[in-house]
C-alpha cells in the first residue's frame, strides 16, 4: 500500500457506481490506477454505519475515499476514520451540482467559499498524514472566470492541499439536472492547461470528457494526471488494460479479457457465499466485451439473469459461451 498515490490515471468517484463491487473488478483489470469511492457524505459516516460506507477490499489500494461535506471539524473526523480504515487519500467534492447536497452546502456551490473550503482541507490535513485532495469545477453559474477561478485555487492551496482535480466545465446550479450538469455545459480543456501554467508547483490533474488513452496522454502533455468517468465504466476493459502500460511504463503482460472475467470468479462465488446477491456484482462488469461479437449476448444474459433468487456462476458461464466463440 502506497502512502502517497499517484494522481496520474484515476477512475472518478460516481455515485451508485464505484463500489467496492466496482472496484475490486476495475483492480483487476489496472494495478496502476487510483480508485475512488462514492461520495460519501460527513453525516452517513458520523451518524450512520461507517462499516458499511468505508469497507473495501484491501485488493483495491491506492484508493481514495471522497467526502461530501462543509463542516471543517465533521471532515476532520471523519479523514481520521478514512485514514484508521487504511485509504490512501481523501478527496472533498467541491463538484457535485445536485440540489440535494446545494441544501446541506455540499459540493459544487462550495466554490463560492473559497476560504471555507480552506479551512475544510486545513482541518483535514491536520487530522491525517494521508493526502488531502479536492475535486471541483472551473467555476458556477455567473461565478465562471479564469480570475475567479484562479482566486479559488489561489486560496485553497494556502491550507496546504496541492492536487486538484479540475472538471473541465462550470457547473450550472439552477435550471440543470446533475444529468445534464455532466454534458450541457461545453468543456473548456485550455482553462484547465492555463490553471497548471498559472501554479506549476500544484498537481492539476484534468477530468471531464475524456474516452481514450490517447486523449488521456494529449492532456498529460499539459496537466499533470487526468481522470476518467463514464467511459472507464461503460467501456472499462478497453481504457483500464492500456493503463499500466500506456501511463506507467508497467512491463507486465496486459491481462486478457477472458482472465479478466476468470478472476472475478473467486470474488463471486465468495461474495455469493456472504449472501451478497450476484446483480450486485455483474452489473458492473456488463461492459467487459463492449465493442466486440457477442458482447451484447454477453450484457443480454447477465442482465436477464443475474437478478434472479439463487442466480450463480452458472450464469457467468452462461454469459461468456455467448463470446467465447469469436475470441
Amino acid at each position: 500500500m502506497s502512502k502517497y498515490p499517484s494522481n496520474r490515471f484515476s477512475v472518478a468517484p460516481m455515485m451508485d457506481w464505484t463500489d467496492r463491487h466496482c472496484r475490486h473488478f476495475h483492480r483487476i483489470i489496472s494495478g496502476n490506477t487510483l480508485l475512488y469511492t462514492e461520495m460519501v457524505t460527513t453525516g452517513a459516516l458520523i451518524y450512520g454505519d461507517k462499516d458499511r460506507h468505508l469497507k473495501y477490499n484491501d485488493t483495491e489500494h491506492p484508493i481514495s475515499l471522497q467526502l461530501g461535506g462543509s463542516n471543517p471539524d465533521e471532515l476532520a473526523l471523519c479523514a481520521k476514520m478514512a485514514e484508521d480504515y487504511g485509504y490512501d487519500e481523501v478527496n472533498l467534492n467541491v463538484g457535485c451540482p445536485s440540489d440535494r447536497v446545494q441544501n446541506n452546502m455540499i459540493g459544487a456551490c462550495l466554490m463560492a467559499h473559497p476560504q471555507l473550503v480552506a479551512d475544510c482541507l486545513a482541518k483535514m490535513q491536520d487530522a491525517v498524514s494521508i493526502p488531502v485532495t479536492v475535486k471541483h469545477r472551473l467555476g458556477i453559474d455567473d461565478l465562471d472566470s479564469d480570475e475567479l477561478l484562479e482566486q479559488f485555487v489561489d486560496i485553497v492551496h494556502k491550507s496546504g492541499c496541492k492536487t486538484f482535480v479540475v472538471h473541465a466545465r462550470k457547473a450550472i446550479l439552477s435550471g440543470l439536472s446533475p444529468k445534464q450538469n455532466r454534458d450541457v455545459p461545453p468543456l473548456q480543456y485550455d482553462r484547465v492547461y492555463r490553471l497548471k501554467k498559472r501554479f506549476p508547483d500544484l498537481e492539476i490533474i484534468l477530468n471531464g470528457g475524456v474516452k481514450t488513452i490517447d486523449e488521456a496522454q494529449q492532456h498529460l502533455e499539459h496537466v499533470d494526471g487526468v481522470m476518467i468517468g463514464r467511459e472507464a465504466y461503460h467501456n472499462p476493459y478497453a481504457i483500464l488494460s492500456e493503463v499500466d502500460s500506456r501511463l506507467f511504463n508497467d512491463t507486465n503482460e496486459v491481462i486478457s479479457r477472458t482472465q479478466v472475467l476468470e478472476n472475478m470468479l473467486p470474488y463471486i462465488e465468495q461474495q455469493l457465499q456472504m449472501g451478497v446477491p450476484l446483480s450486485y456484482i455483474t452489473r458492473h462488469m456488463l461492459g467487459l466485451f463492449h465493442g466486440m461479437r457477442g458482447g451484447k449476448q454477453f450484457r443480454r444474459e447477465i442482465s436477464e439473469q443475474a437478478y434472479k433468487k439463487d442466480a450463480g456462476i452458472k450464469v457467468l458461464n452462461q454469459a461468456f459461451a455467448k463470446v467465447e466463440a469469436f475470441l
